[in-house]
């Protein structure tokens, strides 16, 4: 079995320590700023060069380009995606340390993503001719990629085949299907009047919402594996008024683009129960689903890279949770997604990584890229 040296996994651990302890909550600026700083210090180190800082609507990406860039009429070499900003609030530190304990590590953001970040700059680093590949760490993923879609998707369409750094699905599972995320806001809007002297003067916001929320949750198809979940809501400014206002949040999955597109038809053709309320919608769809199809010939090259390598079988999951990868994939480019680390735990407090997986997803990674190199990125 071909492995890295015990240095090369202190190394991956103390760069996964440096990067867990410096929070990146992706809708705090300056923290995201603070930890593409040091990416940008820790890539510089394993990769020998500076990257590219892409600032976009205040999101700090990073950019590693090796080699004269391709175009999107002749695309070549291999795109590896990752990103550094994460779910959890500054102060999660405190209460859920960095540790290493009987194998497993544990800290904030450390399986989503920032493990994958880290074995990507170390299977990068440790290629004997790095020409063809794109490093890109994003630092918004976790709140739907609005300033770094474009730039994903440009350089998507530049590359033949895409790596997504995301972590892996159970087991160590590889993620060859996504669903599509469409994310809406739903507005009821009433007409205000004191709930004591008057309130048959008012058009009660909350009640429509309530009418509104029974006939999105309808629209789900559980057969078809399509959900359409009603999440945060609010109603109403004080406890004696009938409500004027009122919004909710929709979060709709599906396997298909027909069935985000049947949603989307059905979402903008609500209207009102209550006389005099308005119902107005925001929102649409985000990420295309990543289907089998864009996966496969990828799967099979990682299957055929590990058993040559004498690494542990690799399997693949259909999941529900979206990525970067349904961007890519959206785009044509053929992606693989859930190259990272094997743990579980994403977005919450048992948080973790396997540390004895850390090496062989790392040499799956840095094997793969050689074998996609050797045909200049190209999926046969």
């Amino acid at each position: 079995m071909m492995t890295l040296s015990a240095p090369a996994l202190d190394a991956l651990l103390a760069d996964l320590r440096e990067l867990v302890e410096c929070e990146s909550p992706s809708s705090d600026l300056a923290a995201v700023e603070r930890s593409a700083d040091l990416v940008a210090r820790l890539g510089s180190d394993r990769l020998g060069v500076a990257p590219e800082r892409l600032v976009i609507e205040g999101v700090h990406h990073l950019r590693w380009r090796f080699g004269e860039p391709s175009t999107p009429a002749a695309p070549t070499g291999v795109l590896v995606l990752a990103h550094h900003d994460t779910v959890w609030p500054l102060g999660t530190l405190a209460r859920q340390p960095f540790t290493i304990e009987d194998g497993v590590l544990r800290g904030p953001g450390c399986f989503d993503m920032l493990a994958g970040l880290v074995m990507a700059l170390h299977a990068i680093a440790d290629l004997s001719d790095r020409e063809g590949v794109t490093l890109l760490v994003t630092g918004d993923e976790e709140l739907g990629s609005g300033s770094s879609r474009g730039l994903i998707e440009e350089e998507a369409r530049r590359a033949s085949a895409v790596l997504v750094l995301e972590a892996s699905a159970d087991g160590g599972a590889i993620k060859t299907a996504r669903k599509g995320t469409s994310l809406y806001e739903v507005d009821a809007v009433g007409r205000a009047a004191h709930a004591g002297l008057e309130p048959e003067k008012g058009i009660n916001a909350t009640l429509e919402l309530a009418h509104q929320v029974l006939a999105v949750a309808a629209l789900a198809d559980p057969a078809a594996g399509t959900s359409v979940t009603p999440t945060a809501a609010t109603s109403g400014v004080t406890i004696n008024t009938v409500p004027a206002w009122s919004r909710f949040a929709v979060d709709v999955r599906a396997w298909s683009m027909a069935e985000q597109e049947r949603v989307d038809a059905a979402l903008r053709a609500l209207r009102p129960t209550l006389p005099g309320a308005e119902v107005r919608i925001s929102g649409g769809i985000n990420r295309p689903p990543l289907e089998d199809s864009a996966s496969l010939p990828l799967y099979e090259r990682a299957q055929a890279v590990a058993a040559r390598l004498e690494l542990p079988l690799l399997t693949r999951a259909a999941v529900g949770g979206a990525s970067d990868g349904n961007f890519t994939a959206g785009v044509g480019t053929p992606t693989l997604d859930g190259l990272g680390a094997v743990g579980g735990g994403a977005h919450a407090d048992d948080e973790h990584v396997l540390v004895d997986r850390l090496v062989d997803r790392t040499v799956l990674l840095h094997g793969l890229l050689e074998d996609l190199l050797a045909d200049g990125g190209g999926v046969s």
